[in-house]
């Protein structure tokens, strides 16, 4: 009797013969020679080291295969994404209203002139006819009355980058460049000339503030104001233009900047215009106008910008008229660099267009370089920029000339030959100078602003003070402080160090 695990028990095959200890027959090998053979299992694809971990078995397919799809593009991992809020309604963000048009500019250019939280100060005076040319006013806060504000307004004379709004009225300081600049005016209207100056200086020197308080002084005493706020509006190509009909070289016209400002003129001037009247009749307007007319009536025609820049020539050929009845007229801008280039303006030969081939820059330019003389005299004044302004070579070098030339006549520093000592010239390497510029700037005055003294400080920071903008007492260590923070007394920059004010 053989052992249950003998080595014929372990190599008893194990299909299609019985399992016996019975040794083999023919008809056991017959047997296992007929029996099939069973299929090997196929053997799962290797995944490379780079996929996916996957639980799911290697023969599954996802359902879009079992449903007829072809699976030819190989493995496509079976599964759903988690998808959060899969059963909420797709919600469309509301925007709100989108701003009109215009509506973001009116802000951005907004001017508020009062603050109802500021405190009243008692002692404040509103300006009269001849505050602001008497000596006896410097260093002194005088309030603007309510009615100049509107015609300020409406000459945009007030800059968004001023602190008007922080205050219960507007008011501004008598300095000494301020009673400099009206004297000049009164001079030369008791003369019956033309003052022709040019205001220069560092950044928020109160360069624009001086050409405000000109204008105020103006509107007092029954001027004609006409104003070029922002003088890039005109040379930035940002605004429409034409030729002029039958004018060799070609000026260009823009009617719709030029309806503006009649428009402007007419309500800042309104009472002015409506005392003076035409000398001769104007039937080339689309409302003929005859003789013996107010110029109020002649500024009204202006209703379409295709005919506003014939108006506007009516109108100044009306105020410059010599020999008639006219009132005094003060013709400034701000932002003298942009007008003293090329602009950018094309020609109808894509040509770019000088700034003084354009119509209304060509009439200030001839004002400002001594060609036009006003009846009862007046005043033409330009303002610089160092806030936003081009390059101009020429307006530099010629404003420099200009300034050496009058502190050598102060000291009366002349040569042999007649010319000024220490006036800088060109330079004989650079060919980006105008001739054009420079004849208009070569015989205008020039006024540099620079800081204010300390007396004059201390009288703004009381004034804040009272306001309730100034927290801190004002003695004699805190406007030297703020004095010495600002530069030496720079307006802007005592502003930022005092209210907190950012000015750009």
């Amino acid at each position: 009797m053989s052992a249950p695990n003998c080595l014929r028990c372990l190599v008893r095959p194990s299909a299609g013969i019985p399992s016996s200890t019975a040794p083999r027959t023919a008809a056991h090998a017959a047997a296992r020679t007929a029996a099939p053979l069973a299929p090997l299992a196929p053997l799962a694809p290797l995944v490379p080291r780079s996929a996916p971990f996957s639980t799911t078995a290697a023969n599954a397919r996802p359902k879009k295969e079992a449903q007829g799809k072809d699976s030819s593009k190989g493995h496509v991992r079976a599964g759903k994404r988690l998808t959060l809020g899969k059963f909420k309604k797709d919600r469309v963000a509301e925007k709100g209203r989108p701003p009109a048009p215009g509506e973001r500019k009116a802000y951005r250019k907004r001017i508020t002139l009062s603050n109802d939280n500021a405190i009243a100060v008692p002692w404040l005076t509103d300006l009269s006819p001849t505050d602001l040319a008497d000596p006896a006013n410097i260093a002194k806060v005088l309030a603007l009355p309510d009615e100049v504000q509107d015609q300020l307004r409406a000459s945009e004379a007030f800059k968004p980058t001023q602190c008007w709004g922080m205050f219960r009225k507007p008011a501004v300081l008598v300095r000494k460049e301020t009673v400099d600049v009206m004297s000049r005016m009164q001079a030369s209207v008791a003369k019956r000339q033309t003052l022709r100056l040019a205001l220069t200086g560092d950044k928020v020197s109160g360069k624009s503030m001086t050409l405000l308080q000109a204008m105020t002084h103006a509107f007092l005493n029954n001027w004609i104001v006409i104003h070029l706020p922002e003088a890039q509006e005109l040379t930035t190509a940002c605004t429409e233009y034409a030729p002029v009909p039958g004018t060799e070289p070609a000026q260009y016209m823009q009617p719709v900047y030029v309806l503006k400002l009649i428009q402007a003129i007419k309500r800042a001037n309104e009472k002015v215009l409506a005392k003076t009247y035409t000398v001769s009749a104007h039937p080339e307007l689309p409302q003929n106008i005859p003789a013996n007319t107010p110029l109020l009536a002649l500024a009204n025609v202006a209703k379409e910008p295709d005919a506003a820049w014939p108006v506007f020539q009516a109108l100044w050929s009306e105020l410059t008229a010599q020999g008639a009845n006219r009132p005094p007229i003060l013709f400034s801008l701000d932002g003298l660099a942009h007008v003293m280039k090329v602009s950018d303006y094309r020609s109808p030969a894509f040509e770019l267009i000088h700034a003084h081939d354009l119509a209304l820059i060509r009439l200030f330019a001839d004002a400002l370089g001594g060609g036009v003389q006003f009846p009862a005299g007046g005043a033409v004044l330009a303002a610089t920029s160092r806030s936003n302004a081009p390059r101009a070579p020429s307006m530099e070098l010629a404003l420099a000339q200009r300034e050496a030339e009058q502190a050598a006549r102060q000291k009366g520093d002349v040569s042999k030959d007649g010319s000024k000592a220490g006036v800088p010239q060109r330079d004989p390497f650079f060919r980006g100078y105008d001739d054009r510029v420079e004849a208009v700037l070569r015989s205008v005055q020039v006024l540099r602003l620079g800081g204010i003294d300390k007396l004059e400080a201390r009288a703004l920071m009381e004034y804040w003070a009272a306001s309730g903008m100034l927290r801190a007492t004002v003695d004699e260590k805190t406007v030297s402080e703020k004095w010495t923070l600002a530069g030496n007394g720079v307006l802007g920059e005592m502003e930022r160090a005092t209210l907190l004010t950012a000015r750009v």
